[in-house]
């Protein structure tokens, strides 16, 4: 058996980190850091997954669009894809001002009310492509923009906006300037749609723009790395489903499965987010008592992906390196070590 544990938000920044950990007791993550072969990867998990599953060039992000769409049971054939999703923007008054994006799942858009705002706005970014009840999604919230016309943008994966001050300039790209221009019209009609004008009466959250993100086309060919994917991450699942690998939610703790296994762990992302160092540390003892501990106890195969946008880091051991007793266990600070 191998199992690979991908866990973003593991890494912290240097100064931090050493604060962070100070007293918690993680004797299997540091036994695994220890021993196992470990190195540095200077690149965002995206990118390290595209390159697992064989996808392009090193260091390409992956098409999360299509593979989403794909997840949710649309048809992405051949098109190019972009998700171009509703999401919230507030002010955030103590940040000088930032527009700070806001974790879309606090929508909870109704199906009505999701494809009465994706109807509204479709007219805007015709010039671009088609964003239709047929080809938007399943599930609200999840919109597909298909592209009779490359986007020729730069985006940021919503996932890493989520919680964070916008930049200004983005999309970037080629495209980008002409973006802006479509998400500003886009702003300003939903503004004062009947969706919003209810949802703000009652005290809810509003659709206030939209984030373009994951362009690309299906792959023609997957690799298979693994024979089966745990995970909450719609675009990971649809990327197993492009590679006929089996794939499932993630378990409360380590269950052993043969063959080669790939599991995300996102405990820590919400903590990272918001740099809560208290539920951080209680998330990382989660994780060492119901998953790392009990994988070490396994005696399989471990691969540690330990995942930041700017890069991580990949820990590799074997059931022999258990034995080697003359390597002490590292804290987790070793992995930001120069």
């Amino acid at each position: 058996m191998q199992i690979t544990l991908l866990v973003p938000g593991l890494s912290w920044p240097r100064e931090i980190l050493r604060d962070t950990v100070s007293g918690l007791d993680l004797p299997a993550l540091s036994t695994m850091l220890g021993r196992a072969s470990v190195r540095r990867l200077p690149e965002p998990p995206d990118a390290w997954l595209a390159r697992a599953f064989g996808l392009g060039e090193k260091g390409a992000p992956l098409p999360a669009a299509p593979l989403r769409l794909l997840n949710e049971g649309g048809a992405p054939g051949n098109d190019e894809w972009l998700c171009l999703d509703p999401v919230h923007l507030r002010l955030e008054a103590r940040t000088a001002h930032a527009v700070m994006l806001d974790d879309p799942a606090l929508l909870t858009l109704a199906e009505e009310e999701d494809a009465a705002l994706r109807q509204a706005v479709a007219p805007i970014f015709s010039g671009f492509g088609e964003l239709s009840d047929e080809t938007a999604a399943a599930s609200p919230g999840r919109w597909h923009l298909r592209l009779s016309r490359p986007a020729g943008i730069e985006s940021q994966p919503l996932a890493d906006g989520v919680g964070r001050a916008v930049t200004p300039d983005l999309p970037a790209g080629p495209q980008g300037a002409q973006w802006r221009r479509l998400l500003a019209e886009a702003q300003t009609l939903l503004f004062d749609h009947p969706v919003n004008r209810a949802r703000r009466e009652a005290g809810r959250p509003v659709v206030n723009s939209l984030w373009p993100w994951g362009e690309g086309r299906l792959p023609a060919h997957v690799a298979t790395p693994f024979d089966a994917v745990l995970c909450d991450d719609p675009v990971i699942k649809g990327l197993a489903r492009a590679a006929n690998i089996s794939s499932a939610g993630v378990p409360p703790a380590f269950d052993r499965r043969p063959g080669r296994v790939l599991v995300k762990l996102e405990h820590l992302v919400e903590p990272t987010r918001t740099f809560d160092a208290t539920a951080w540390r209680d998330a990382l003892a989660r994780l060492e008592r119901d998953w790392f501990a009990p994988a070490l106890a396994s005696r399989c195969r471990l691969r540690l992906w330990a995942g930041a946008e700017e890069g991580g880091f990949e820990a590799d051991f074997f059931p022999f390196d258990r034995w080697k007793f003359w390597r002490r266990p590292q804290p987790l600070t070793v992995l930001t070590q120069p």
